[in-house]
This record gives structure tokens, C-alpha cells and sequence, in this order.
């Protein structure tokens, strides 16, 4: 006999390990397009507050709505989903006109939701946005 066989105890702890090991790895990975975001527009209209909280020329994170605005220096609005596109995290912050990814580090253009930085491959959804009596509206009908 070249070895001791293993221990059936060994070999059940193990296949649970792997078995854990492949739960892991498929819960970081994209189930769809849109990664593990399964709500990632809006599905009723949301008041944002104040249109003047998105000067012209910013962008801003409302993370509880998980929504993006951003102001083009003619003051038009365009809205995004701020939930990453890879596994559904919702983005914590912009710098310059890029949104930041916590969980993985993808990074989106702000105003056109393109995936600039993976793993994120597929961009921010859009959502629509309207200025309504000095509020912002996104979402559905808006």
C-alpha cells in the first residue's frame, strides 16, 4: 500500500468546501446584464427635491433613491440608476464626471452611464427626469 487512504470525514469536509467555494464565486458573478440588480430603475416617479441641488456642470448621488443626475451646463437634466451593472451595488461616490463602484471598483461616465473601469461591462440604465415646480422627478412618466 503506497498511503493511508483519507478519512471519509476529510473527504466530506472537503466537497462542502468546494461547495462553498463555488457559492462564492457565482455570487460575484453577473447573472444578467444588469448584474444582481434586480430593480435597478424606478418603477413609480420619485421626487429628488430641489432641481438646484444639480447645478449646471455637476452630477449628484441621491444613493437612498439609487439614482444619478446629472446637469449639463445648458441645464438639462439626465437621470441613471446608480446600482453597479456588475453585481448590483449601489455607486458611493463621483469624482470629476466619473460615479464609483465600493464593491469592485467599476467606475461609470456620470452623464451617460458608460462603464468606463470594469468589471462593469454594460452601462448604467437610463431613467427619465423632468424639472417639475423646482423639483426634480425621475422615473416612470417622467
Amino acid at each position: 500500500m503506497p498511503g493511508k487512504a483519507p478519512a471519509r470525514r476529510t473527504v466530506l469536509k472537503g466537497a462542502a468546501l468546494a461547495g462553498t467555494a463555488g457559492l462564492g464565486a457565482a455570487a460575484c458573478s453577473t447573472e444578467s446584464d444588469l448584474g444582481h440588480a434586480e430593480n435597478p430603475t424606478p418603477t413609480a416617479p420619485v421626487d429628488l427635491g430641489d432641481a438646484s441641488a444639480v447645478p449646471a456642470g455637476s452630477a449628484k448621488l441621491f444613493r437612498e433613491q439609487r439614482l444619478l443626475v446629472a446637469c449639463s451646463q445648458d441645464g438639462k437634466y439626465s437621470a441613471l440608476s446608480a446600482q453597479c451593472t456588475h453585481a448590483g451595488c449601489v455607486l458611493d461616490k463621483i469624482e470629476g464626471d466619473e460615479a464609483n463602484c465600493p464593491c469592485h471598483g467599476s467606475r461609470f461616465n456620470v452623464v451617460n452611464g458608460a462603464a468606463i473601469e470594469g468589471p462593469a461591462s454594460v452601462p448604467l440604465p437610463k431613467v427619465p427626469v423632468r424639472v417639475e415646480n423646482g423639483k426634480l422627478i425621475a422615473g416612470p412618466k417622467a
